[in-house]
Parts: C-alpha cells; sequence; structure tokens
C-alpha cells in the first residue's frame, strides 16, 4: 500500500535530491531555471560537483531525507538507492532507470526479478517508473526531467499523464496557450500507477483539469475510483487511449506491459465517467485548454461571429453531426442585435457582423453583447491576425478587447477562435487569458473541444456512475459443459422475467402438428439439438408456416438435421429486431452489448457495449446512442417500439448473468413490438467464475 502522504511530498517537493550524472544534471538545472528555492542534494559516488552543486558519496551522507529523488543510475544501483531511501523516510523517488519489466526476450525474466525487488525494496514509499521520463511540476517549480522542456510556471493549470517520455516531452512544448501545472510520465507503473496519480492530483486544488494519454490501465477499479472521484469533484478528464487497432494494442503491450481490453469498453468505460475521449495531439490540448479556462458548458446552444459570410458558412456545416449546436434567435433578440448596425443587415447565428464596423471597439462591442444575449454556452468571435513581417495587429487587437468588453459585462464564456496556428500571436493568447477567454486554434478543434466540454457538463449534473462490477469468467470445455440449445436458453432466461413465444419442444410429428394446432397459425419450426448454433445457415428455421400441411413438409425436411423440433407461436407486427448479449473480456470481465438484431448485427455493426452493474438508464441511453434509434422511437410516423419493455428484457438478461456463471450469451432477434419484446433465437455459453 502506497503511503498517500509520502507521495504528497513526492508530487509537490521541499527539498530534491539526484542520483546519477547523464538526466541528473538537467533535473538540477532545469529546477533551479524553473525557480525551486529549497535545497537540491546530488549524490555521486565518482563526481566533486554536477551543475554546481558538491556531490556527496552517498545516500547516507543527505542531511535529511529527501521529499523526492531523481535517480538516473543503472537497474541494480537504483533497487539498492531506493531501499535506502525508504529506509532514512524520503517522501519517494523518480525511477529514470531502465532495465525492468519493459525487457523482452530472453531478458523478461531478469526484468521482471528486478521490478519484483524494486517493489520490495521501495515499501510504501512511492515510486514513479521505472523506465520513466520524468515528472515537472509548474506549481512548485519543480523539474524531475532528463531534458529540456517547454513548461513555465503557473499558479494553476491542467495535469497531464502520459505513458510516453517523449510524447510528455513535446507536448511541454505547446504554444497555444494551455497552462500546464502538471507532467507526469510514467513508464512501466510497478507500483504508483495512473489512479493514484488522478487521485493525488485531485488533492490539489490548483489543478484545474487533467489530461490522460494511455496505453492501458493497470488497475481498473482503482482507475474507476478515481475518476469517479473526479467526476463528484466535477473536475474535466480528457483522455487519448492508443490501440483503437490490433496493431496498436500490441505495441502497447511490448512497450509497457499495459494491460488493454477490447477498445468498445474503453469507449463505454469513458462515456460512463464523463471522460472526454479524443484522437489526436491538437484536439487534446484544444479541449484541455477550453475545459481549464472555462469550464464545461450548461447547454448545447452555442454562437459564432465573424466578419467573413465565408467562415460562418465554413462553421455552420462543420458543426453537422455533433450535439452542440448554432442557438436559435428569436426575432426580438434578432431586433436587439440589428440596432447595433446601421445598414439594416441580416442577422443569423453564426453571425456575420459585417466590416464597417471593424476597428470601432465601442460598436463591436454593443453588437457582441447584444448578439450574446441570447444565452449561449459560449461565444466563438473568429480572429486571425496578420503574420507578415512588420504587420500591424491593432485592428485585430481592438476585435479582441471589444469581445473582452461585452463578455466581461454580462459574464459570457468567449472564445477567440483563429482557424490557423499561424494567426494566433503570443500576445493574442496571453490577452485572451488575461480577459478570461478561450483563445483556441482551428475551426474543428475548437468545435469538438465545445462539444466535449458540453457532454461533461451533461455528465456533471447527471446521477453518479455505480462502481465498475468486474466479474471474470474463464471458458469451460465444450465437451464438459456444452452450449445450452435454444430452447434450454430461452427456458432459463423465462424464469427470470424474459418474455419468450408460447412454444413446445417435440420429437415426433404426431407431436409438432398437435402443439401448432393448440398454438394456432402461424408458426415457427426450428431444429434444437445441441451443437446447433446456427441454424439459420443449416436451414433449419422453417417460419410463417400457415397450416398443417405446410408444418408435416417443414418437419419432415428438419427431422433430417435434428431430433428435437421446436414448435413456437409466430410474433407478428415487429418493430425492429435488436441484439441483446452478454460477453466477457480479459481486463472488463463480463459486460453486456445492445444493438440492432437479425441480419443488421453484421451489416450496420451498430452496437452499444455497457459496463456493468448497468442501471436502467444507462440501458436506455445506450439504446438512444444506437444508429436505429430512431426506427425504435417511430421514425417518420412509424409505429414506436415498448422501450420500457426492451429495457425489462435487458434486466432479465442481466438478471440471469448475474446467477450464472456465463461466458457468452446471445439473444438474437429481440423482436420489439407496439407492446411488448419478445426474444424468438437465445443461446447461451456457461463458464467458470475467476477469482
Amino acid at each position: 500500500m502506497i503511503n498517500k502522504q509520502r507521495l504528497r511530498r513526492l508530487l509537490a517537493p521541499k527539498s530534491i535530491a539526484v542520483f546519477g550524472s547523464r538526466g541528473a544534471d538537467f533535473a538540477i538545472r532545469e529546477s533551479l531555471a524553473m525557480g525551486f528555492e529549497g535545497p537540491i542534494w546530488s549524490v555521486h559516488p565518482q563526481r566533486e560537483q554536477l551543475m554546481g552543486i558538491k556531490c556527496l558519496q552517498s545516500v547516507t551522507d543527505l542531511p535529511q531525507a529527501p521529499d523526492a529523488a531523481y535517480v538516473a543510475v543503472n537497474a541494480e544501483s537504483a533497487i539498492s538507492t531506493v531501499a535506502q531511501l525508504n529506509e532514512m523516510g524520503a517522501g519517494g523517488a523518480l525511477l529514470y532507470a531502465s532495465g525492468f519489466s519493459e525487457l523482452s526476450d530472453e531478458l523478461k525474466i531478469v526484468g521482471l526479478d528486478r521490478q519484483q525487488r524494486l517493489i520490495a525494496a521501495a515499501g510504501d514509499m512511492p515510486i514513479i517508473g521505472p523506465n520513466c521520463y520524468g515528472v515537472i511540476n509548474a506549481l512548485d517549480r519543480a523539474v524531475l526531467w532528463p531534458d529540456q522542456h517547454g513548461c513555465q510556471p503557473v499558479d494553476k493549470g491542467v495535469g497531464i499523464i502520459t505513458q510516453s517520455g517523449n510524447i510528455g516531452l513535446n507536448m511541454t512544448m505547446q504554444k497555444v496557450g494551455l497552462p500546464i501545472a502538471y507532467m507526469f510520465t510514467m513508464g512501466n507503473q510497478a507500483q504508483v500507477d495512473i489512479a493514484n496519480v488522478i487521485d493525488a492530483m485531485l488533492d490539489d486544488p490548483r489543478v484545474s483539469a487533467i489530461g490522460l494519454h494511455i496505453e492501458g490501465i493497470p488497475d481498473l477499479v482503482a482507475f474507476d475510483a478515481a475518476a469517479r472521484r473526479a467526476l463528484s469533484l466535477k473536475i474535466p478528464i480528457v483522455a487519448i487511449k492508443t490501440g483503437r487497432t490490433p496493431a496498436a494494442a500490441k505495441i502497447a503491450l511490448s512497450h509497457t506491459s499495459s494491460l488493454t481490453g477490447a477498445d468498445s469498453l474503453f469507449d463505454a468505460l469513458f462515456t460512463r465517467l464523463g471522460i472526454a475521449r479524443v484522437n489526436t495531439v491538437p484536439e487534446f490540448l484544444e479541449t484541455l485548454k477550453l475545459l481549464s479556462l472555462l469550464g464545461p458548458l450548461a447547454h448545447k446552444n452555442i454562437a459564432s461571429m465573424s466578419c467573413s459570410g465565408g467562415e460562418a458558412g465554413m462553421m455552420a456545416d462543420l458543426i453537422e453531426g455533433r450535439e452542440i449546436v448554432f442557438g436559435a434567435i428569436t426575432p426580438a433578440q434578432k431586433k436587439l442585435t440589428l440596432a447595433t448596425f446601421s445598414n439594416g443587415e441580416q442577422v443569423d447565428n453564426p453571425l456575420d457582423y459585417q466590416t464597417y464596423i471593424w476597428h470601432k471597439r465601442d460598436q463591436m462591442a454593443a453588437t457582441f453583447r447584444a448578439h450574446m444575449a441570447a444565452n449561449f454556452s459560449a461565444t466563438v468571435l473568429i480572429l486571425d491576425w496578420p503574420n507578415n513581417h512588420g504587420a500591424n495587429p491593432d485592428e485585430w487587437d481592438t476585435a479582441l478587447q471589444a469581445l473582452a468588453d461585452a463578455s466581461q459585462a454580462d459574464q459570457h464564456k468567449a472564445i477567440v477562435l483563429a482557424t490557423m496556428a499561424e494567426c494566433m500571436p503570443p500576445h493574442a493568447i496571453d490577452a485572451c487569458i488575461a480577459h478570461g477567454m478561450a483563445p483556441m486554434i482551428g475551426m474543428d478543434a475548437c468545435l469538438t473541444a465545445l462539444n466535449h466540454a458540453y457532454t461533461i457538463g451533461q455528465a456533471f449534473n447527471a446521477p453518479a456512475p455505480a462502481a465498475l462490477s468486474i466479474r471474470h469468467i474463464s471458458p469451460a470445455l465444450t465437451t464438459e459443459m456444452p452450449p445450452l440449445t435454444e430452447a434450454q436458453s430461452k427456458y432459463s432466461l423465462s424464469q427470470h422475467g424474459l418474455s419468450i413465444p408460447e412454444g413446445e419442444t417435440t420429437k415426433s410429428l404426431a407431436q409438432v402438428v398437435k402443439v401448432a394446432t393448440q398454438l394456432g397459425y402461424p408458426v415457427t419450426l426450428k431444429a434444437v439439438d445441441a451443437g446447433l448454433a446456427h441454424k439459420t445457415e443449416l436451414g433449419g428455421v422453417k417460419l410463417n408456416l400457415k397450416n398443417q400441411t405446410q408444418v408435416e413438409h417443414a418437419a419432415h425436411s428438419l427431422f433430417a438435421i435434428s431430433q428435437t423440433l421446436l414448435v413456437e407461436k409466430m410474433v407478428q407486427d415487429t418493430v425492429l429486431e435488436l441484439i441483446i448479449g452478454i460477453n466477457t473480456d480479459p481486463l472488463f470481465g463480463q459486460y453486456l452489448v445492445l444493438g440492432a438484431g437479425g441480419i443488421w448485427v453484421e451489416v450496420l455493426k451498430d452496437a452499444q457495449s455497457v459496463l456493468l452493474p448497468a442501471s436502467k438508464n444507462d440501458i436506455m441511453q445506450a439504446l438512444d446512442r444506437l444508429k436505429c434509434a430512431p426506427l425504435l422511437k417511430g421514425y417518420r410516423g412509424q409505429v414506436p417500439a415498448d422501450m420500457e419493455a426492451i429495457v425489462d428484457a435487458v434486466i432479465a438478461v442481466l438478471d440471469y448473468s448475474h446467477k450464472h456463471p456465463v461466458y457468452e450469451l446471445d439473444i438474437n432477434p429481440l423482436l420489439t413490438l407496439k407492446k411488448g419484446a419478445i426474444a424468438v433465437d437465445a443461446l447461451i455459453q456457461l463458464g467458470q467464475s475467476s477469482l
């Protein structure tokens, strides 16, 4: 168990000790350059000084236990150094040293053994790494880092955690106005992992948002707990998760031995926890910046203003397909904005405010303020400064000041957007931040960031998600535990509340005819012997049999492939076919799948993964995210499906799965009706619960 008090000392140190030379020299130099005011000690048995600081010979020569130690020595020396630091009561250590579990091939066993000895040496003293680039604390001016970097001292800002030293280094070089408070590179996460760092940063009120670049999650339960705590504290989290493809997942495993699960399940995890998932570094930085400076959006209606119809048109195109929208303007609000013009221009959203008020600060401020009075959750002003040699920025600066006047007058969230990075000069970025506005770069990136800010705002106001329930089920040998037949599967599920068609299994033609007559036509006839998982492909399903002759003919052909037939009442007037599934993942354990059923499950690939436990609200939200959701709700006047019955069917499946070791379960299709929902096919493969 990591000592949290020692971890706080490590992350916000008042004293630093460095071990080694290469890398340790940068830690000294960069901490001094950043303005670290506490003592820094250098330990090296063979050097007299390092970066002007006299070297001590060993750990025992330190005048006191350091809060933070930067260990840049070889692997075996690192283990003994960590043991000595732990014994003397140091806060913690960051290990630049490599040669541990990241080793591969014939050296893998050696590396794993070293890492276990390292963990034992550390005890409850936190260690970050090994094989870790470093940590920068720009709040307390401590730079445990083996290289140059781009961070500047800040009083508050975002904390970034990455599993890649190079990506972390590159991010520190950003010049887009993102205030970086912490930069963590995690290495092997032998002891301190992502969840520990998130939790520690949540104790620091100077952290306004958290950014994650991750390959995998070593401790899913701890991550879930830390992220739910961030959600409760309303601290936004933005994540880049690599491994969308099998090739990327394989790289993650070989690079840091990170645990990876199915990528769709990470989407489900992030949605559940209100984490914004992004795909690129620019999108990551812009989203973090917006959330750090302005926070989440209260509602989906935003506004855009520019003095170009072309820019207004591009913004209108780019917002399509997102949850945010350009909010409507009432006639009264249009009149208010129009009153600030003199030529009777058209007022709309996006707004083309015309160039004749350009460079007139008071008039622009009046127009901006009138337009923003429609109570948008955020308003964007598009400004691209000239960057040619000798360019005069005054008129663009005037527009920025006019927006600041308007936004500050009524406490609106305002954004200055440059369509290209080359057209947002440093002084404009600084001016935006000074006035409480967000300087954003790139139309698409800005709108994406705004959309994330909206969804995070929704998550902040939604009921808190339940803690993850991770239940691992191992597959059983099919010879020992064959799949349940369709009839067995449906009967078992019906005992937990799932609706199934009226029907009965039969073993003779006479029985088939008798049951069909009792049920009333039309009926369905199926071959249901064990091992007939894909009955349709085998011709083992006969639908819509309307009389005894058709039933007898169908039964003759089906008895040729199965000794047992299932006769069921034909379900008619279906609204839509759905699939309900329970699958298992090595990292996430059991999870729920909902999607378009029948043949559409393969054609449309329209499915949502839902982590467990799942509430009725979780299920309804997943159904709403399906591409086929409009059909369920009665698209263009069609009959809507009984949504409550669908949710009840899912709850019945979850109840069965909770009480049995389900390795795989498929209901395909679940026929949704105007009233009710009936499972007409099901397959269950039980497994063995794993500890």
